[in-house]
């Protein structure tokens, strides 16, 4: 068995959490968990105990950011008229959250 040891905070973490997820689901937490720049665990918790998500902007972060645009924009090209589905649209409007969090500006000032 490892050692115990005490995280960051001074805290022990001993509890393991589980659940199962669609492929859809997964993909949809990989994105947010990317473009916040967090780890999985880190961002999960926050977003679980209703803690802001605070994106540091760092090269990881803007390399997933313009890569996800990239993906959104084939996306968007390849509708040809279509109207978008859900998925995308919660894709855009995440990234649209994040640019604006990382400029310092609220969500409600997103356009």
């Amino acid at each position: 068995m490892s050692a115990k040891n005490r995280d960051n905070h001074n805290r022990w973490r001993s509890v393991t959490v589980g659940f199962r997820v669609s492929p859809e689901e997964a993909k949809q937490i990989d994105t947010a968990v990317v473009l916040s720049g967090l780890t999985k665990q880190d961002y999960i918790l926050n977003r679980l105990t209703n803690k802001d998500i605070v994106v540091q902007g760092n090269p990881r972060v803007y390399i997933a950011l313009k890569r996800k645009l990239e993906e959104v924009l084939t996306e968007l090209k390849s509708l040809q008229g279509e109207t978008p589905s859900e998925k995308l649209l919660d894709t855009i409007k995440l990234i649209n959250r994040t640019l604006y969090g990382m400029k310092g500006e609220k969500e409600n000032d997103c356009p």
